[in-house]
């Protein structure tokens, strides 16, 4: 298959470790931390902080693709919007946990949750409820209701989320998300603003006395990948696409 670029404006992989106890907060731990992930990735050059205590060192945005790291009081993330590949993404977020046991003293036991995310923009100016009733439909239970003379759909962001084994531990979620709200549908005027459509698969729980960061890690992004070509391209990414070119 090729590049996910081809069925949305914008695409992103990303990668989120959740965990139980605080991480490092300490000047030292932190910038050490960055220093290392700006020497595999020169061009990761800005840093900054958040006012709800989130570090955050990226690229420059303004070339459309660019990689994004933070370190959170319970949590670590990395991103690539825009990859040339989910595979050069993917590589980016296992450097990331290797780095993280030995500058962020993180153990596999303290893993409350670790989970990829591919996830999918698309701009669109107009009520974007409807765009999704008209490219993906609605549970008939509910068609009718929508029908009613006189009537805008305000709300409509579908989701849906599965247990992939018999103890719950994996789990996948297909969600998507728009921004048009009552007062855009009241004025008439829309904003040119994205839809976006998110697909997780998570593990919940520590790690295998033998299991690494990253061969967990890998595991969930074949996984993700296998099910957002397999179910989610088709039916939710192509249709979508689809809709808003005609509108």
């Amino acid at each position: 298959m090729g590049r996910f670029e081809s069925f949305a404006d914008d695409y992103y992989v990303n990668m989120n470790l959740n965990t139980e106890m605080d991480l490092p907060q300490g000047r030292e731990s932190i910038l050490h931390y960055f220093e290392q992930l700006q020497k595999l990735y020169p061009t990761m050059r800005n840093f900054f902080t958040r006012e709800r205590g989130e570090f955050v060192l990226e690229e420059d945005k303004d070339r459309g693709s660019y990689r994004w790291a933070t370190v959170e009081t319970r949590r670590v993330c990395s991103g690539y919007v825009n990859p040339t590949s989910p595979e050069e993404a993917l590589k980016q977020h296992a450097r990331v946990l290797e780095l993280v046991p030995y500058h962020l003293s993180l153990s596999p036991l303290d893993c409350e949750s670790l989970n990829v995310v591919y996830g999918f923009d698309f701009s669109y100016r107009g009520n974007q409820n409807q765009v999704l009733v008209n490219a993906l439909g609605l549970t008939p239970a509910f068609e009718r209701m929508a029908n009613l003379p006189g009537s805008t759909v305000l709300s409509h962001e579908p989701s849906i989320q599965l247990a992939l084994d018999s103890d719950c531990r994996t789990q996948c979620r297909l969600s998507i998300e728009t921004r048009t709200n009552a007062y855009h549908v009241r004025t008439g005027e829309y904003p040119e603003d994205q839809i976006s459509v998110y697909f997780t698969v998570r593990r919940y729980g520590s790690l295998d006395s033998n299991e690494s960061y990253v061969a967990a890690m890998a595991r969930l992004a074949e996984l993700c990948r296998e099910l957002v070509e397999g179910y989610v391209v088709d039916n939710v990414l192509r249709p979508l696409a689809q809709t808003i070119a005609i509108q």
